[in-house]
């Protein structure tokens, strides 16, 4: 037996036999090339084709683990239009070097800039510049790039000198059994996808480490421990066995009891939804157990159509979702969209601070005809279910009186025509940005409910991106900053009789959900994947116990405190993160 020591990157047990994973290899050739113009309008084209790969990767993602897993992939798509990057290789090209070795030349020294810096998340980001090359190198020699050497006919612990986001995500989570890689830490994305995939796994092994892994060696990967052991006895794979055993005990009992309410042990119920991006994901969504859609990204509609989808259109996928969901709440989040997520079809042009610029209902509102189109389309569907709109990105009050004049415009429209609507209809916006927070009793003079999107709160509450690696550290969800905005708007809710869902990534997260109870927010929606653990994390709480804790942490200074204070009171739930 040997014992191999890496990173704890991805919690669980894994026990099986190692599948060796081969990436594609591809010899690039450097040529002379006659026509620069031609080379380089060829590699504008790759270009476009791969971000269109990476948007595909990035829906993909987004339907499976939500919009912050996603992320991962934006970054890769920005990468494509960085001007320094692609004036490098346009210069190269200039030089009359073919495209491909035009490419490796600019990307390997960003990637190598980056490797050489002392900061571990900066030198695993380079690991993310040379996938974005092998993204373009597949669109420039489609013909010379051979298959992924994966071949999994059985579930395996997947062994690698080292997994791209693409790798990840387009893995099968029934056939991965773990991943173990040389490279890599708990800060990589092909980590951040392992967690979101609920995978075990070890990284930063060190390649002599991996070296001594054979594929037909038998494993046991401990990922809260940071372990892998090969060919263990049966003495020493026993404990292992056993915590495995306990763990898939708790998820299948989670499982079977996810149709239960989510009701604290004093009577409190809490509502718990599902966050989806697409027909198949809402459909799928209901064997998790969730009570009803809190989000339903509605993007899936525009991202995947070179044009806007019509009504008709739209009224179809929305039946699709209203057919298997019946009388259970949907929202229906109107299109979130902006320079930083930009359409094929809608030329919004470059914008200095994407983030703080044209998005969600600011953008639609420039384009009234496609928010009414989608308003319609809305209207149409909700008579019979219970069918709820939500705005996003909600900065003023003026921007959603816009909008509800704007929904009784369709409305109108609709009656003129003599098509059946839904009547009685629920419209709530969604608390991303701080001045909706603070503002929160006046919004809900005008808005049925709130919910807040603690992704973007976040980042705007401490202005920081969290797809950058420089000031991630800035980016806490569980600081005090953001509980007591948190408070501030349920409090304002409350003083309409309002109610307050969270879908942001934080209802999720188990040790967060006792605060969030306590805090008094009336629902919490999530990828489907977490429901059952979180209904049974809230029936085993204490509605009075989690009201205490929430007050005490809004008393505290930091997120280490924060955190503090949960594991001191729930010390198992950190460990289910």
């Amino acid at each position: 037996m040997k014992t191999l020591r890496g990173i704890p990157a991805s919690p669980g047990i894994a026990l099986g036999p190692a599948l060796i994973y081969q990436p594609p290899t591809l010899q690039v050739e450097r040529r002379h090339i006659q026509d620069p113009g031609a080379e380089g309008e060829r590699f504008t084209q790759a270009v476009v084709r791969a971000k269109a790969a990476i948007a595909d990767l990035q829906a993909q993602a987004t339907a499976r683990l939500g919009p912050g897993e996603a992320a991962i992939f934006e970054a890769h798509r920005l990468f494509l239009e960085d001007p320094v990057l692609l004036d490098k290789v346009r210069q190269r090209i200039a030089e009359r070097v073919n495209a491909e070795a035009a490419l490796l030349d600019a990307l390997e020294g960003y990637a190598q800039a980056l490797a050489s810096l002392p900061d571990e998340t900066f030198r695993q980001r380079a690991a993310d510049v040379r996938a974005v090359g092998e993204r373009v190198l597949r669109e420039l020699m489609p013909a010379n790039w051979g298959p992924a050497q994966l071949g999994l006919n059985s579930p395996r612990i997947v062994v690698a000198r080292d997994l791209t986001p693409a790798d990840t995500i387009q893995m099968d989570p029934s056939q991965i059994l773990g991943l173990v890689t040389a490279l890599g830490g708990p800060t990589s994305h092909a980590a951040i996808l392992a967690r979101g995939l609920g995978i075990p796994a070890v990284m930063g092994l060190g390649e002599e480490a991996l070296a001594e892994i054979s594929s037909s060696g038998e494993l046991v990967l401990d990922g809260t421990e940071g372990v892998v052991l090969i060919d263990a006895d049966a003495a020493t794979r026993e404990p292992y066995l056993r915590q495995r055993e306990r763990f898939i005990a708790d998820r299948e009992q989670h499982r079977a009891e996810a149709l239960l309410p989510a009701q604290t042990r004093d009577g409190r119920r809490i509502e718990i939804g599902a966050n989806v991006g697409d027909v198949e994901s809402a459909v799928e969504a209901l064997s998790w157990g969730a009570d009803g859609i809190g989000l339903l990204r509605s993007e899936f509609l525009y991202l995947r159509s070179e044009l806007p989808p019509s009504e008709a259109e739209q009224v179809q996928a929305y039946r699709e979702i209203t057919k298997a969901w019946g009388e259970r709440p949907m929202v229906i989040r109107t299109l979130d969209i902006g320079a930083d997520k930009p359409l094929p079809w809608l030329r919004l042009g470059q914008e200095a601070n994407p983030f703080l610029g044209t998005r969600g209902l600011r953008l639609s509102l420039q384009y009234p005809h496609l928010l009414k189109t989608q308003l319609r389309a809305i209207l149409r569907i909700g008579a019979g279910y219970n069918v709820k709109i939500m705005f996003p990105m909600v900065a003023t009050i003026e921007e959603m009186r816009e909008a509800k004049r704007i929904l009784a415009e369709a409305r109108q429209e609709l009656q003129r025509e003599d098509l059946p609507i839904v009547e009685d209809l629920e419209v709530g916006i969604m608390v991303e940005v701080p001045s909706a927070a603070l503002m929160a009793a006046e919004l809900a003079a005008e808005a049925d409910f709130f919910s807040l999107g603690t992704n973007d709160l976040v980042q705007y509450l401490f202005a920081c991106d969290r797809t950058n690696p420089r000031v991630i550290d800035l980016y806490q969800p569980l600081h005090p900053a953001v509980l007591r905005l948190i408070r501030t708007t349920v409090e304002g809710a409350r003083a309409h009789g309002r109610w307050v869902g969270l879908c942001g990534e934080l209802a999720g997260v188990p040790e967060a959900i006792p605060i969030l109870v306590g805090l008094g927010l009336d629902e919490l929606s999530m990828n489907p994947p977490s429901i059952p653990q979180a209904k049974a994390i809230v029936r085993s709480l204490s509605y009075v116990e989690a009201q205490s804790l929430a007050e005490r942490a809004l008393q505290l200074s930091s997120e280490l405190e924060v955190r503090g204070l949960i594991a001191s009171l729930f010390p198992d739930l950190a460990q289910l993160h």
